[in-house]
């Protein structure tokens, strides 16, 4: 058996240094270059699970979500793209934090205007956190518990979940 493994090893080695008669650009790929495939995608219910407080990780989402929405041509009827916000994402939503975030804010905020892309926000870790409705930007909408809405929304209303 160990014998089979090093010749398997050795095979491998080998297999993956190219040919002395290798030059040029097909070197540098040398299993050539990746075909490209135009998939239509029709529009779907979707969840992304938005819990970092790290920005360039909601501004990655929103751009994940907002080229989803392309995609899917937009339609709110056929689709459907929810960010349920909780943890410490909270904070990036926070009314009291808006001059900190305010051009991230504004493109969230800009999102949620065609109706595909809805913001629900965690009820009960925001209350751990001190805040209220009052207390988070008016795009949002307060559901009680982060993770039951996922549930609730792939469970009953067939949502697909990302992170």
């Amino acid at each position: 058996m160990r014998l089979l493994a090093t010749l398997l090893a050795v095979w491998l080695a080998l297999a993956a240094v190219p040919s002395s008669g290798d030059s040029g650009p097909a070197s540098a790929s040398p299993w050539g270059t990746a075909r490209v495939e135009e998939t239509r995608y029709p529009p779907r219910k979707v969840i992304y699970d938005v819990v970092s407080r790290d920005p360039a990780v909601l501004a990655n989402v929103l751009d994940r979500a907002s080229f989803v929405s392309t995609l899917y041509g937009a339609d709110p009827f056929d689709g459907a793209i929810v960010l349920v916000v909780h943890g410490d994402a909270i904070e990036l939503f926070a009314n009291r934090n808006h001059a900190r975030h305010r051009e991230l804010m504004a493109r969230a905020q800009s999102l949620s205007v065609g109706g595909i892309i809805r913001f629900r926000l965690c009820r009960a870790a925001a209350r751990m956190r001190g805040y209220g409705a009052e207390d988070v930007h008016g795009f949002l909408t307060l559901v009680p518990m982060a993770d039951a809405e996922i549930i609730r929304l792939q469970t009953d209303e067939g949502y697909a979940y990302m992170r």
